[in-house]
């Protein structure tokens, strides 16, 4: 049997249309299909157009910003990577600021930053001074050394001991109202030790200074894997925390062009591919929301 027009078997066009239809269910989505449209920016995002974002990260917070290896004047990581894809489908350009993780948060309320990236967690205070997009769920990690000769296993434990975390944290939120709660039982008090950064509350942890580090629990995964002769994980707290991006008051057009930016690589499967490469839990990602109190 032949078709209408006498040129192909109808079973030879058959299968010909089969074979289109599944090379386009194998065909990855575009990024435009997704939502990317770069050279639209100065239409949608008007106070962005020529601009350079600037954006904060410690580049010590591995795996979410770190110096890379073979550059060390690049920042390479989750985040990293993640800002990257992000303005990279809106089309703005980026530009990375290198400083100490505590110092980001106030140069982001003062503007002397667009925006800071790097393992921020939402607070409602914070949010008095910067607008956020949210777009993981947070868990934090609580270090010791190796062998936990303190036997410490839930938050209750650090009665009498020394811990750290870093200056201006929801880490330091979180033992300060440990300690708070010790007081209140008649126990001995947790004595803080506050820290710049993560790696330097880990290497307190080494020295035997401080006897538990709070970390970021992804951060504190990757330090213990890179010295897992001297230090462990000795337990985990979830509490609903979201790990954001934040940036001043007043940026409109700068906070729409990053919700739109993360929902965009979403959509079109990068952000995930980001995720799998610094394997770091897909399954605790949220759908970019903003937050501005």
């Amino acid at each position: 049997m032949r078709n209408l027009h006498g040129l192909l078997p109808l079973g030879t066009i058959f299968v010909f249309m089969l074979s289109l239809l599944s090379a386009f269910a194998l065909t990855p989505a575009r990024a435009d299909d997704a939502g990317c449209e770069p050279t639209k920016l100065a239409a949608k995002y008007p106070a962005l157009a020529g601009k350079t974002i600037k954006i904060g990260q410690d580049g010590e917070s591995v795996p979410f910003s770190q110096r890379d290896p073979k550059d060390f004047n690049k920042l390479v990581g989750l985040d990293a990577d993640l800002a990257r894809a992000t303005f990279a489908c809106v089309g703005a350009p980026i530009d990375f600021t290198i400083g100490a993780w505590s110092g980001l948060i106030p140069a982001a309320m003062a503007g002397q930053i667009d925006i800071m990236w790097d393992t921020l967690l939402y607070t409602p205070e914070r949010a008095k001074k910067l607008d956020f997009v949210v777009y993981m769920n947070a868990a934090t990690g609580m270090l010791v050394a190796k062998g936990n000769p303190n036997n410490v296993h839930a938050l209750t434990d650090l009665c009498g001991l020394n811990a750290t975390t870093q200056l201006g944290t929801t880490q330091e939120a979180m033992l300060r109202e440990a300690n708070s709660k010790c007081l209140a039982a008649g126990k001995p008090a947790v004595t803080l030790i506050l820290s710049q950064d993560m790696p330097s509350s880990l290497r307190l942890v080494q020295s035997g200074r401080a006897d538990l580090a709070a970390v970021n629990k992804f951060v504190g995964d990757s330090m213990v894997a890179s010295s897992p002769d001297k230090v462990q994980s000795a337990f985990d707290v979830v509490t609903g925390a979201k790990i954001s991006v934040g940036t001043a008051k007043g940026n409109s057009d700068l906070v729409k062009a990053i919700k739109d930016g993360l929902s965009a690589i979403r959509a079109n499967g990068t952000e995930k591919a980001i995720y799998d490469k610094y394997h770091v839990d897909y399954s605790l990602t949220t759908d970019p929301t903003v937050l501005t109190e």
